[in-house]
């Protein structure tokens, strides 16, 4: 029986492939009254000699726009560190 906690190196293949073929980071959220005084929350993708198109928000709560901005920075450090354990669970296991 597998374990629903744990990420296959399928599954981590798969993260690894939606990470690539997202916008270069990094992402920051600006939120309508705290960053900004018009328009709408959006998420700024890229820098500036490499900037995407933004990405408009609309619902959820300010803390969702956050969330989602620094995913873009999170992920791929989740990535390395998951495979870093694995690395060192393989080693303890010989």
């Amino acid at each position: 029986m597998q374990d629903d906690n744990k990420i296959s190196d399928d599954e981590l293949n798969l993260i690894i492939q939606r990470c690539k073929k997202a916008t270069k980071g990094p992402w920051i959220s600006y939120v309508e009254g705290r960053d900004h005084t018009s328009g709408s929350n959006f998420i700024l993708t890229g820098t500036e000699c490499n900037r995407g198109k933004n990405i408009e928000l609309i619902g959820g709560t300010i803390d969702d726009p956050e969330f989602i901005a620094h995913a873009r920075q999170d992920i791929p450090k989740l990535i390395n560190e998951i495979k870093r354990l694995k690395k060192i669970i393989i080693k303890n296991k010989q």
